[in-house]
């Protein structure tokens, strides 16, 4: 009996990670450049000091789904949307770098450009613009500057937006909401790929369908409701046997 304990108890953990993943990506539905995440699941054996017959399910979510959002036209000059394959390099609290698609920019009091509040990376490192100034992006990441009252002759290129090209399966996405490389951490910088283009005035929208999430909720809701069904079951019945080999 206790078999089916350990299978159903396996199958109402995975439903509860797997209503966390679904509620996340829902709550990310309207995230600039977000990637949907993908839970997966396998089998592992219930170490202890009898036969390993008893398994559990350990779960874990190492893809997103890669299939690019819409395209939406912004009208701002400091929207940027990147290719399938492209990514905006920014700079993490503990100097290392993560790589995401929100092309939303945005210039903080001091002049710097951040997404998401995390430093920009440029080809030189973070970078930073002259207050009041008027910046455009050039399809190939450069950004020039205009200052106030300055003439339209007087326009500058101060840095080139750092643009990565990296695979789908060769990032991860990490906690902090941008992707790390794969199986490092996140400590190993890639290269700046100079031929990536990227559309100004535009924003990748998010991938998430949010019908098919709230679908998926329902259905993992009612498969942990199918799965506490058999442990009450299979618990009941142990305490009736029990209960028959006691009277005799």
């Amino acid at each position: 009996m206790d078999h089916a304990i350990y299978t159903a108890m396996g199958a109402a953990n995975a439903a509860l990670n797997r209503q966390a993943v679904t509620a996340n990506n829902l709550a990310n539905a309207s995230t600039n450049g977000f990637r949907a995440q993908i839970a997966a699941y396998r089998a592992i054996p219930v170490q202890g000091p009898t036969i390993e017959t008893r398994t559990m399910v350990t779960e874990s979510t190492p893809w997103s789904d890669g299939t690019m959002g819409a395209i939406n036209p912004t009208g701002r000059s400091m929207d940027v949307a990147l290719p399938q394959n492209g990514w905006l390099a920014v700079e993490l609290p503990d100097g290392s770098e993560g790589y995401t698609k929100n092309g939303n920019i945005e210039v903080d009091a001091e002049g710097q450009l951040r997404v998401r509040g995390m430093p920009l990376l440029g080809d030189g490192g973070a970078l930073t613009v002259p207050p009041q100034s008027q910046l455009t992006i050039a399809p190939d990441g450069t950004i020039s500057a205009l200052g106030a009252g300055d003439e339209p002759s007087a326009l500058a290129q101060i840095g080139r937006l750092k643009l990565v090209n990296a695979e789908p399966g060769s990032l991860v996405n990490g906690d902090d909401g941008v992707f790390h490389v794969a199986g490092q951490g996140g400590n190993a910088p890639l290269p700046a790929d100079p031929e990536l283009k990227v559309m100004p005035g535009m924003l990748e929208s998010s991938n998430v369908s949010p019908v098919k999430s709230m679908v998926d909720m329902i259905a993992t809701a009612r498969g942990f409701d199918m799965s506490m069904k058999v442990i009450t079951t299979v618990d009941d019945n142990e305490r009736n046997a029990n209960q028959l080999l006691s009277a005799s």
